[in-house]
């Protein structure tokens, strides 16, 4: 199947279970209640006193006290916690899911979750891995929007023992919620956004680091361009904890070959050779004008 050209109908679900409602999960919920992307939409959240501020919601049907309660008859599940409990997660709601059902997640790094939890034994289930590229710095589901995914990126990294069907609903679904879909491997998913997404987010936490170091006040001349090259850096330090130690390899590698970028600019400068300076500059300028 050519999942990248795959432009069906949408079939909604019937049942949808959302684990684990902060930024993402509970905007997962807010836009297949908007798009109706599902009949039924049922929502487990760890903390009781988030459950409780679930309760009422327009777009929670209903509100249940353990994971496995959620996922039981459910035909999708989508897995929203931290990277670290996504297969735990998986491994939890074993018992409870239908045969068939598919279950996907929204974690940030790819390779690892997807083998293990495809490695789970006894499992009647289908885990097809997701990551759309729509968060924030900001978390909870207080900052959740059903048009969080409209026209972003949402990568879906199935294993090669994922059988189609599968895959393709997993597609379908991420583009009922307005996103772009792209299938890449697992690996392939975490080489990316080590570059795209995990190395720039360490750049702007030394950045920060290395700034404040020097003058305690320097932060209030700060103007927009410091503040939209750091903006990243205002994320949660253990969510990103998690994720980092888990692609670790891949942004290693991304880091060394930053590392002669920044070389090579210390030495045009050094040799006052402005010319290649400008082309450096040049060449970020028609990098940054191509994006969206």
């Amino acid at each position: 199947m050519d999942f990248e050209s795959d432009n069906e109908p949408y079939q909604p679900f019937e049942k949808l279970c959302v684990l684990a409602p902060g930024l993402l999960g509970a905007s997962v919920a807010m836009a297949c209640r908007q798009n109706r992307t599902a009949k039924q939409i049922h929502i487990w959240s760890r903390r009781a006193n988030s459950r409780a501020k679930l309760v009422g919601q327009s777009w929670c049907d209903q509100v249940c006290e353990t994971p496995e309660e959620a996922a039981a008859g459910a035909d999708m599940v989508v897995i929203c916690s931290p990277v670290d409990f996504i297969v735990p997660l998986y491994n939890d709601i074993q018992s409870a899911l239908s045969e068939g059902a598919i279950v996907t997640d929204v974690g940030s790094t790819k390779s690892l979750i997807c083998r293990q939890a495809n490695a789970l034994e006894n499992r009647t289930s289908h885990f097809v891995g997701s990551h759309p590229m729509a968060g924030s710095e900001k978390s909870g589901m207080d900052f959740a929007d059903a048009d969080l995914f409209v026209n972003r990126p949402c990568i879906v990294t199935p294993t090669e023992n994922v059988a189609d069907q599968p895959v393709h609903k997993t597609i379908q679904f991420w583009k009922s919620l307005g996103a772009v879909t792209f299938v890449e491997t697992p690996e392939a998913h975490d080489e990316i956004v080590a570059h795209i997404s995990h190395l720039p987010h360490l750049i702007a936490a030394a950045l920060c680091n290395f700034v404040s170091d020097k003058h305690k006040n320097w932060e209030q001349l700060a103007g927009g361009g410091f503040k939209d090259t750091t903006r990243v850096a205002a994320g949660d330090p253990s969510l990103w904890k998690a994720i980092i130690e888990s692609n670790r390899e891949e942004i290693n590698r991304a880091l060394s070959d930053y590392q002669e970028e920044l070389h090579r600019i210390q030495s045009a400068l050094t040799n006052n050779n402005m010319v290649q300076i400008v082309s450096l500059l040049e060449q970020g300028k028609q990098f940054r004008d191509q994006l969206s």
